[in-house]
């Protein structure tokens, strides 16, 4: 017997994405950001959500993809990771989709070997692939 999960997706350049939705905590439109010397490159910053300290990670670059040129500032996609909140920066926010856990792959061997290690699995959806991110590896340093 299967299970039906819901997954929050968003996009990150042209790549379809998404996390289970009970590990999301919100998602919010940009906020302010302070930046923290020395961390990865992929800390973004340090925002403030309501007095909790969240770490922002752009996944741009950690996917190792340039900066959006389109002059837009990014979502923020807050999850837990552990006993934290971490907000994800991605391009846009999409839908709370529900799929069939029978339906995931692995990811597949054709993409690059720094974003696979970042996934748990793809969906093949009506001409597309939707990604899982892993969030507690996406985070990690």
């Amino acid at each position: 017997m299967s299970e039906m999960r819901q997954l929050c997706t968003f996009y990150v350049d042209r790549m379809f994405l998404g996390v289970p939705a009970l590990g999301v905590q919100e998602v919010l439109p940009e906020q302010p950001m302070t930046p923290v010397p020395l961390a990865p490159r992929f800390v973004k910053g340090l925002m403030n959500l309501r007095g909790t300290i969240v770490t922002a990670v752009d996944l741009r670059a950690r996917f190792g993809i340039g900066p959006r040129t389109d002059g837009r500032p990014p979502t923020n996609v807050v999850v837990y990771s552990g006993d934290e909140s971490v907000s994800l920066l991605v391009d846009d926010a999409g839908d709370v989709i529900e799929l069939d856990e029978a339906t995931m792959d692995g990811p597949p061997e054709t993409l690059p070997r720094a974003l696979r290690e970042l996934l748990v699995g793809i969906h093949k959806l009506d001409g597309t692939l939707l990604m899982v991110l892993d969030r507690e590896r996406a985070v990690a340093p």
